[in-house]
């Protein structure tokens, strides 16, 4: 009987990684217990266009046997032999062999699909380059075995029900350039070291990270990087300064971050959104902000700023969405009321006086009858570049154009899929 068995394992792996691929569906009458499960019985005479798919096959059965829920019935059409035309999948050719048919890429974006794990599923798809699960179901964890899928290069789990902590296993992923896990219910800390991989989009908001913001941050090579709607504490690192020739949008609101604002924010040269609206920040307007030249929206609303604001940010030309609602500055000039005037700039419930909308003389008064002051007091005028003069006339405030720009980080706050 135990010759028979053997005999019958190896005809079956003959059957599966012989060429051209025919898997037979056997009554052996016997029960092989784990060495096949949970592998799913693989249909009678199915041709396989390629052996890469036959072996990923039972893999995708599998996973299709824990699926909960199937709104839109896209299981349905995972099945025959076919894997190429199964909704979600798509085939191409690996890199390390340009006459092989593989799995590729796989968009689930929308699908609404239930399972209790991705776990045996997608670690399990070795010439994988793109997946896409944006708006499902899914939980669990994340398998530390994706860290072997060597070709994958754009990861969105977005708007699932996963958990955990961050999944470190990305660290290690030297092609990945996309990582979208926002929307979820990952928790702890996010690893420092993940700045410094060679990524192009970082959208971690809406989850439960609690850390303070680590001195890393400079050394991103994201162009688009959200933090925002989680618990991060503490200062702007001086660090992101470093980020000068990378970093175009970043969202750090909604969070818990606290200390004065560092002048190396007016290094962030690239910059076209800046948003660390509803923090616990305080202190001035370090007038560095006024060398940020693509800037288009600044938010500091919401926060415990106060001072005169800064005449060399509202001569900043490319601003059309200034808001320092919500704060405690004291004092406008000529060229902040010009913003004023054409609602560019918020500084509605400040204590600006002479303004509508502003804060009660005595909630004023409690506010700054407590000391404050940042360090390095100097830094607040400091400006890392040349100042160009307005050349408006007194009377009529700068014309601004809306930018046809897409941007992407504030579209990274609403839970559907990034449109990119």
């Amino acid at each position: 009987m135990g010759i028979n068995i053997i005999h019958t394992i190896f005809f079956f792996s003959l059957l599966i990684f012989s060429s051209p691929i025919t898997c037979l569906d056997i009554d052996l009458g016997i029960d092989l217990g784990p060495i096949l499960s949970p592998l799913p019985l693989i249909p009678d005479l199915l041709n396989f266009a390629d052996q890469r798919l036959a072996i990923i096959y039972p893999i995708i059965q599998t996973f299709k046997n824990i699926i909960t829920s199937d709104p839109l019935g896209i299981t349905k059409t995972w099945v025959g032999s076919d894997l190429c035309k199964y909704a979600g999948f798509y085939c191409g050719t690996p890199p390390d062999n340009d006459t092989a048919t593989v799995i590729a890429s796989i968009d689930f974006n929308g699908f609404g699909l239930s399972a209790p794990t991705l776990d045996g599923f997608l670690d399990q798809l070795p010439d994988l380059a793109i997946f896409h699960a944006n708006s499902n179901n899914f939980t669990g964890t994340i398998s530390p075995k994706i860290a072997n899928l060597r070709y994958l290069f754009e990861l969105d789990l977005s708007n699932n029900n996963l958990v955990g902590t961050f999944p470190t296993a990305v660290l290690s992923m030297t092609s990945l350039s996309f990582l979208d896990i926002r929307f979820n219910s990952f928790a702890g800390v996010v690893p420092p070291h993940i700045f410094m991989q060679t990524l192009d989009f970082l959208f971690l908001n809406d989850n439960n990270f609690a850390q303070t913001l680590p001195q890393t941050i400079g050394s991103t090579s994201a162009a688009y990087l959200t933090l925002a709607n989680n618990m991060f504490t503490g200062p702007i690192p001086r660090s992101i300064g470093n980020a000068n020739s990378t970093l175009r949008e970043i969202l750090l609101l909604n969070n818990l971050l606290t200390g004065c604002l560092p002048y190396e924010l007016g290094l962030l040269k690239e910059a076209v959104v800046f948003d660390a609206g509803n923090n616990l920040l305080t202190g001035p307007l370090p007038c560095s902000l006024g060398c940020l030249r693509k800037i288009e929206v600044l938010n500091f609303a919401g926060n415990l700023l106060y001072g005169k604001i800064p005449e060399q940010i509202c001569a900043v030309g490319s601003l059309v969405n200034f808001s320092l609602f919500d704060n405690y500055f004291t004092s406008v000039g000529p060229e902040c009321r010009k913003m004023i005037k054409s609602r560019v700039l918020d500084v509605r419930k400040n204590c600006i006086r002479g303004l509508p909308e502003q804060r009660s003389a005595e909630e004023c008064a409690s506010f700054f009858l407590k000391p404050r002051s940042c360090s390095h007091p100097s830094s607040f005028t400091f400006m890392p570049c040349e100042v160009q003069p307005s050349s408006e006339s007194d009377g009529d405030p700068p014309v601004r154009r809306r930018t046809k720009r897409k941007l992407v980080s504030y579209a990274a706050l609403s839970r559907h899929r990034l449109m990119l």
